[in-house]
């Protein structure tokens, strides 16, 4: 785990990011503020085969920049050898990148640096040993949730979303499930984009996730209560997120 803070990170913290490991395949799963930093500790960044992004909220994605120009200018040997590593956006992801990164007048550094490629939702992407499916989750914007499995088992990333019957679909049995938790109480308005932990636990019992771990989550807030309240409607013990753990599946 990279990053798990929601859209203001933690101190030293960082954003939504996840780094899968399968045999000698790595895919990252989101890459926002202050990843890449974290990536390095993890290990080399050109090593990582894939990075695949849910949805097009800065919290998610703004850290290709910093990666774009390592691979693009470092004196890694990475950089020196143009190697390009898979980017699969989702639909309008392209366009979002060459938006951002032009207004300094560099709109095709993320293309430059990755093989950037639009995902379908509806189809299943295989990435060598590993199966990616996704299914869209309510937000603010177009968002996905994503399973990853393989042959030793799955996990699933809620995403950003509100409450919804399309996570605990896709989540059904998973062994591992990520879901954000963002806010104590849920919004006031009729749409939501969150989920509070008591939704989280909800959403992983229903989906009978055999493992939950609680995500996007602030420091700000009390993580005993947090826990406590996930448990609550989960029915079983829950983590909370924190960069650097490990978990196998």
């Amino acid at each position: 785990m990279l990053g798990k803070s929601p859209a203001w990170q933690d101190a030293d913290g960082a954003c939504s990011g996840y780094l899968v490991e399968e045999g000698d395949r790595c895919l990252l799963v989101d890459c926002g503020n202050g990843v890449f930093s974290k990536l390095r500790a993890a290990r080399d960044y050109s090593t990582v085969d894939s990075v695949v992004i849910s949805h097009l909220h800065a919290d998610h994605f703004i850290d290709l920049i910093p990666y774009a120009y390592a691979l693009a200018y470092s004196p890694h040997p990475c950089a020196q050898a143009g190697r390009r590593p898979a980017l699969y956006a989702p639909p309008g992801g392209r366009e979002t990148f060459r938006r951002v990164t032009g207004a300094w007048d560099a709109p095709s550094l993320i293309e430059d640096a990755f093989e950037v490629r639009e995902y379908d939702p509806a189809t299943t992407l295989r990435l060598g040993p590993l199966r990616l499916a996704f299914h869209e989750v309510p937000h603010f914007i177009r968002t996905h949730a994503i399973r990853v499995g393989s042959e030793g088992g799955s996990f699933t990333f809620s995403a950003d979303c509100g409450p919804n019957a399309a996570l605990t679909e896709l989540a059904r049995d998973t062994d591992l499930l990520l879901i954000e938790a963002a806010l104590e109480l849920p919004e006031l308005s009729a749409r939501r984009g969150h989920l509070t932990p008591s939704e989280a636990g909800e959403h992983g019992r229903l989906a009978n996730a055999r493992r939950l771990v609680l995500t996007h989550i602030s420091a700000d807030i009390d993580p005993a209560w947090a826990q406590a309240e996930a448990e609550r409607s989960f029915g079983a013990p829950v983590e909370i997120a924190h960069e650097g753990a490990v978990y196998s599946v």
